[in-house]
């Protein structure tokens, strides 16, 4: 009986204790975390804005837009010839031929190829260039840029320094300045002055060849040596069949290596324009 009676009570506090767990649940408030739910489909973002240029043409209504159109084109003119400026008005043409020389001479092919010249020789070209550059932006990109001059005195400012260089190349052989002069039937030059641009760039264009030239003859000197040796060495061994090519590259390049070829002759090049 006791253990009915005690069962009993046991059994009444479970449901209690039930219950009163219930009531607390539902009277405690959770916040509320949810979203409504939607069907609508999301509109895209916007696209970026792009600024529309229009460039109308009309007809000029005083003479300073006349002169400035004129200015406009002749600036077009020298942007588009710039390529032709830098390959046959500065040191450009005489360090690619020279480079393009040892290469030939060495008996190589593809190595290095002809881009990685051209980039040698476009910053060796600013290296001894800088000065003049520097001189053409004091005097004429700067002084353009602030409003100070105009593209006339701009262009001369732009002039001097490339005529001074190019004159100074020629100081020592000035035969293709007069051979220009005598084609063209002008007098004797005396001084820079008297030499016309359209006259100066043609005699320095053939000075650099010659220059060049010359160079290229005395690179090939050793290297002929070394592929007389070698091609005498395997006619005497009865190797008639052999390229002596094959044979005398891998001593040039030593000996390229050795004398440390690179260097010398980025010294030579530079020392010759200065």
């Amino acid at each position: 009986m006791y253990q009915r009676v005690t069962f009993l009570r046991v059994v009444f506090l479970g449901i209690l204790c039930v219950l009163g767990i219930g009531n607390l649940i539902h009277a405690q408030t959770f916040p509320d975390i949810g979203t409504s739910g939607t069907m609508a489909i999301p509109a895209p973002p916007a696209s970026p804005v792009i600024p529309f240029i229009d460039l109308s043409i009309r007809n000029p209504e005083t003479g300073q837009e006349v002169a400035f159109s004129l200015q406009l084109l002749l600036l077009v003119t020298v942007l588009s010839l710039a390529p032709s400026i830098i390959i046959l008005m500065t040191s450009f043409l005489r360090i690619s031929i020279v480079l393009d020389f040892i290469k030939r001479a060495l008996s190589l092919q593809q190595v290095p190829p002809n881009q990685v010249i051209l980039g040698i020789s476009l910053f060796l070209t600013i290296f001894i260039m800088w000065p003049t550059f520097e001189t053409i932006y004091e005097d004429a990109v700067q002084p353009l840029a602030a409003g100070t001059i105009s593209v006339e005195e701009a262009y001369r400012g732009a002039e001097g320094p490339l005529r001074l260089f190019m004159y100074r190349q020629m100081q020592n052989h000035p035969d293709n300045i007069r051979l220009f002069m005598a084609m063209r039937g002008l007098e004797r030059p005396e001084t820079l002055a008297d030499v016309p641009t359209y006259v100066l760039i043609p005699a320095f264009i053939l000075n650099e060849l010659t220059v060049a030239f010359k160079i290229g003859i005395l690179l090939f000197i050793p290297f002929i040596v070394i592929d007389m040796v070698v091609a005498s060495a395997l006619m005497s061994m009865g190797m008639i069949m052999l390229p002596p090519v094959m044979i005398s590259m891998p001593f040039k390049l030593i000996l390229f290596i050795l004398v440390d070829g690179w260097g010398l002759l980025t010294d030579q090049l530079i020392r010759s324009f200065v």
